[in-house]
């Protein structure tokens, strides 16, 4: 534009006596300018700011709802046209399909004043249509790679079908199994939870944002919601400084640092501060400490309910505490539409709050290259390629058996050998259950999409009798169906019994008071096992249960969770040793509800449990010391020996790396899968320290007679402690390291010296550990 101007001037001094000329040029050159301005603050997130009013400012942090979960796009209606029309809305949910979403973004950005794109979003949890274990279980599988290929899966879907942004990780460590959102996570240990974050957001954001096949990670919900008083959902979290820091939030930190594009918060509160207008976490914590530039989203009407938490006098008050803590985004509330403009009236400081807030909304969309292209997400025909892809069916089927944790072979009735087979008996009202098999946020799954574990055995064993009875409902006590499936038993070589929960017990909102087993399906459990025939036993659940009876009368205890569209075949491919089972428990199975919350990762305290009921040690009289099946079990259809335990050094100082190395070898008869686990202890510090600390696992498959060298590289600040203020301590002293195939099945053991104490600012359970 420079030269030009110099030239058009030129050329104006060169016709005297053609004045109009100058004036087409001169208007020619302002037009030129002005096209310019406008195209640079149509694409540049400040320069846009710059040119919004108040009410579009606003209209960028508001989410609302376009349908229902179960009726996307239902609310979709003129006068919510209006609303994108007049710039109200920034976001919506519950809305899904790349043709009626292109239609919607073209009203949003052809006809508003500055043509600002829309973000679409749903919870992306566990797959799209391509629908793979819950998350609970896809920890199970111990293996990051696996949990980043079925989120990239899911990304690619769900962009395909006009989303843009993904309500998922849930990254909430939990060690109450009561609370029903157990299911959504990864268990208790914040290593492995952290491990797990990290790969879904890979996953699901790609390598590069501004790709048509990615999305927008939202990591939540921060912070400590899994922690809810007596397993309760939404119940506050009465927790100390320090668990909040050393097990609740190192996931959140690895996320952060891994890139992840955006955060919600949770519904609780802690001590008191409900994380959605809690500035110390948001604010000080969350920004200034980790440097997070992403969105911060609510939750479902989270901004509101600070009135209901008592923090808040009215809506306008909720606005003020949400936006000055750093929510940028409020989901479905209306509290931002229609009451934050008179909370800045009353108080103009909150400008400041709005204008960062609306940056960061506008950089996310920016990010996903959505102003250069805001149709780039609306491509039917890719819609119709993907969904249920051949390879996306595929890699269902193996992250299904890789979930799949085997608790018991007494019998060695696995693999099931089919030769000597005629008749089959599929007892259990779930094995027929698409609906329980998809499990909770199951997207845009579908019933008739699942292979269930009926069918999946029918499939693989052409030739065999394969006959089903229901045995007994488990959402009721009814027990009518008990007789005809112990019959059916009986008669059978076989009897595949699977029990659990159904899906709907697990969840938002699905506390139980008790994990047992459902009455009905232990009454049937029971009954099936006195018959005295063969028995498998598979459980489907969101959940640890209490399994006492059960483990003890049980030969075979497989835990099949809830695995997606390709369940029946991932479970016929593990009890048929087509594939070997290696899942681990990601979360321990307690005696009793009672015993609840519970970790391995206890600290000792003054009386360490005693299994010795004459000693006063902490303990219940009534309960043995560990659980029925510990944090990190699982078996596998051969032995495997842990030998050679060599580290590169009896020292480590500060920028060193400790090498432990080991080799695993198969000792049995299969190809099988063994996860190895290095757990540490820091048994003099200047706090407490937990019995064991998970710091590094790896999983192998090997053939018979087979061995692998397996190395763990660690870093002193991977055993710092939390100190205060967000600050950490590597301490000086001796660390043990404790190595083997779950945290009660130690076989190696060793020990170093940290040589020098010094500060550090990352949480030692969000650093990654180095595996070759």
């Amino acid at each position: 534009m420079r030269y030009m101007s110099i030239w058009i001037g030129s050329l104006g001094c060169k016709m005297t006596g053609v004045s109009w000329r100058a004036i087409f040029f001169g208007f020619l050159l302002t037009a030129l300018s002005s096209f310019a301005e406008s195209t640079i603050a149509a694409t540049d997130p400040d320069a846009l700011l710059r040119r919004m009013t108040l009410d579009e400012k606003i209209g960028q942090l508001v989410q609302r709802a376009g349908g229902r979960s179960k009726a996307l796009n239902s609310r979709l209606n003129e006068d919510e046209l209006a609303r994108v029309r007049a710039s109200r809305v920034g976001s919506y949910l519950h809305v899904a399909g790349a043709v009626p979403l292109r239609e919607l973004q073209r009203v949003a950005v052809e006809e508003t004043r500055l043509g600002i794109p829309l973000l679409f979003a749903m919870d992306v949890v566990h797959g799209y249509r391509t629908i793979f274990p819950v998350p609970l279980a896809m920890a199970a599988t111990w293996s990051p790679t696996q949990q980043e290929a079925v989120a990239r899966i899911a990304a690619i879907e769900a962009s395909a079908a006009g989303l843009h942004w993904t309500f998922a990780p849930m990254v909430d460590i939990a060690r109450d199994a009561r609370w029903g959102r157990i299911v959504e996570g990864a268990g208790e240990d914040p290593f492995l939870g952290a491990a797990m974050a990290r790969a879904q957001i890979r996953g699901f954001q790609g390598n590069r944002l501004s790709d048509a096949d990615t999305i927008l990670a939202t990591v939540k919900h921060f912070g400590a919601y899994g922690a809810a008083s007596g397993g309760r959902d939404y119940d506050t979290a009465e927790i100390s400084e320090r668990a909040l820091h050393e097990i609740y939030l190192p996931p959140f930190h690895a996320a952060v640092k891994t890139g992840a594009a955006t955060i919600m918060t949770a519904f609780n509160d802690i001590g008191g501060i409900p994380t959605t207008s809690n500035s110390a976490l948001l604010r000080t914590l969350l920004r200034e400490q980790w440097a997070f530039d992403g969105m911060i989203v609510s939750d479902w009407n989270a901004i509101n309910e600070l009135i209901a938490h008592g923090v808040a006098e009215h809506r306008s008050h909720a606005a003020a505490l949400a936006l000055t803590a750093s929510v940028d985004m409020d989901m479905v509330a209306d509290v931002y539409a229609n009451d934050l403009k008179q909370a800045i009236e009353a108080d103009p400081r909150l400008m400041q709050y709005l204008d960062q807030a609306v940056l960061r909304v506008l950089r996310a969309k920016a990010k996903l290259g959505l102003f250069e292209d805001p149709f780039k997400y609306h491509d039917a025909a890719r819609e119709a390629a993907v969904m249920l892809a051949p390879a996306h069916r595929s890699a269902a089927r193996i992250a299904a058996a890789r979930s799949i944790v085997l608790l018991k072979n007494s019998a060695d009735l696995l693999p099931i050998d089919r030769t000597k087979l005629k008749s089959v008996a599929v007892v259990g009202a779930l094995a027929v259950d698409n609906l329980s098999a998809l499990g909770s946020w199951r997207a845009q799954g579908r019933e008739a999409d699942v292979v269930n574990v009926f069918d999946g055995l029918r499939a693989a064993l052409p030739g065999v009798d394969v006959r089903h009875a229901a045995g007994a409902d488990p959402r009721s006590a009814d027990e009518s169906g008990i007789d005809a499936a112990v019959t059916l038993a009986r008669q059978s070589d076989l009897t595949i019994l699977m029990i659990g929960e159904h899906f709907d017990l697990s969840g938002e909102a699905r506390s139980r008071s008790a994990i047992e087993l459902p009455s009905s399906q232990l009454v049937l459990a029971q009954r099936i096992l006195a018959t005295g025939k063969p028995v498998v036993v598979l459980l489907a659940n969101g959940r640890p249960l209490a399994l006492t009876w059960l483990a003890a009368h049980a030969s075979t205890l497989v835990e099949t969770w809830m695995l997606g569209v390709e369940a029946g075949s991932a479970v016929a491919d593990v009890l048929l040793g087509k594939t070997a089972p290696g899942g681990k428990l990601p979360v321990q199975f307690p005696h009793a509800t009672g015993a609840l919350p519970a970790s391995y990762a206890a600290r000792p305290s003054g009386r360490p449990a005693d299994p010795d009921l004459t000693k006063d040690s902490v303990r219940y009289l009534d309960l043995p010391i560990t659980p029925v099946f510990a944090f990190g079990h699982g078996l596998s259809y051969s032995p495997f020996e842990f030998s050679g335990l060599e580290q590169s050094t009896a020292t480590l100082k500060r920028g060193q790396v400790l090498s432990v190395r080991f080799t695993l070898k198969n000792i049995g008869k299969l190809r099988a899968d063994e996860v190895a686990q290095l757990y540490v202890r820091d048994p003099v510090a200047s706090s407490a320290r937990p019995v064991l600390e998970l710091r590094g696992f790896h999983r192998v498959t090997l053939d018979p007679g087979a061995q692998q060298i397996v190395q763990f590289d660690l870093q002193p600040e991977q055993f710092a402690v939390y100190a205060e203020h967000g600050q950490w301590q590597v301490e000086s002293g001796r660390i043990e390291l404790m190595i083997g195939s779950s945290s009660q099945d130690i076989r190696l053991r060793s020990h170093f010296n940290l040589q020098e104490s010094y500060a550090t600012s990352t949480p030692a359970a969000a650093i990654e550990t180095v595996t070759r």
